[in-house]
């Protein structure tokens, strides 16, 4: 066992009361404690969750699963590098994310904030495993940003974002990285995708820029492998990329959409009211955009949700009931669909 998890592995989970209006949200559990947490999604079977995790000795993110209750929380990527985006696929017996490993052990530098709040597009690259996080595979080996990787429903088809041809698009490719296919063409950041649960839709986080001057500041930055993420809406297109059409309009920053198991409506996260703050909350949209209702009310950040395969649970990530102002911790609840 690796000395650092043991306070984790030890820590009872915690039942953690909803706030006012969360009427969604029944019997939530905290399911780990303390650091940065976050991207938790079920597996297939919906009795585990693999999720990254900033260790503790080298403050780099890596890639941890754990059984749904929150027990058994170890890590699967190498501890080199650093990682994002984990998935299972295979039944479960197999797992898939991204790491920059390939480029170095250290884990690299966070980006320079003296720029604006930017994200760094690190040289990440997508690998497969064995859920154990044995025999790690190299699936694309693109000189830049391979990352966000989610799974078909039928298991065949791996979706993700890169910049291999000079901007922040989606892609689809076969598991073992053949049968590329560039699905989004629009300049500006297309991100953040996930599939239907009939797979015929793709869920995704989009920024585009229309001015000229937003544009240049928009190329300037993917030339450093940075983005500025402050302003994303929601967009849904067809599994091929075609009818590519915008769901959200709200100012700030939208984004972590999943579908809603019934496919007609989208969960996702956004500072729309206060874009300038970091108090995302999650939001529920029909797919047209109409019928917009919030879900979580915690004046805290709540995003990165997923619905469990059978459609009864929610997991998330979220600074409520940190020790540590900052810290982001996995939640999850019963899914109340009509309170």
């Amino acid at each position: 066992m690796i000395p650092f998890l043991l306070p984790i592995l030890l820590q009872t989970v915690q039942t953690v009361p909803a706030d006012s209006g969360e009427v969604h949200l029944r019997n939530i559990r905290q399911l780990t404690f303390g650091g940065q947490n976050a991207e938790a999604y079920f597996s297939r079977s919906g009795r585990q969750i693999i999720l990254q995790r900033t260790e503790a000795d080298s403050g780099c993110d890596q890639e941890f699963v754990m059984n749904v209750d929150g027990t058994g929380l170890h890590r699967v990527s190498s501890g080199k590098g650093r990682t994002t985006c984990g998935y299972f696929f295979a039944d479960d017996r197999r797992i898939f994310y991204a790491t920059t490993e390939h480029a170095g052990a250290a884990c690299p530098p966070r980006p320079d904030y003296s720029k604006g709040y930017v994200w760094a597009l690190f040289n990440y690259d997508i690998y497969v495993a064995n859920a154990d996080g044995s025999g790690a595979r190299r699936i694309t080996e693109n000189p830049g940003y391979d990352a966000e990787g989610t799974l078909s429903p039928d298991g065949k088809t791996i979706v993700f974002t890169s910049l291999r041809d000079g901007d922040l698009d989606i892609y689809t490719m076969d598991l073992d990285g053949k049968d590329l296919k560039r699905l989004t063409h629009t300049l500006g950041y297309d991100g953040g995708p996930f599939f239907s649960p009939d797979g015929k839709q793709i869920v995704y986080r989009a920024w585009h820029p229309q001015t000229a001057t937003d544009s240049s500041d928009y190329r300037a930055l993917i030339a450093q492998n940075l983005v500025r993420p402050v302003r994303m809406d929601i967009w849904v297109m067809d599994a091929d990329g075609s009818h590519q059409r915008q769901v959200t309009n709200l100012g700030g920053a939208s984004f972590a959409p999943y579908f809603h198991p019934n496919g007609k409506r989208i969960i996702f996260a956004s500072n729309y009211k206060n874009p300038r703050s970091r108090n995302f909350d999650l939001y529920l949209v029909n797919n047209d955009g109409s019928g917009l209702e919030q879900i979580t009310t915690s004046p805290e950040f709540d995003a990165f949700p997923m619905f469990s395969p059978d459609g009864k649970q929610l997991v998330w990530a979220s600074n409520r009931n940190g020790k540590v102002q900052g810290e982001t911790n996995i939640f999850i609840a019963d899914w109340i669909e009509a309170p």
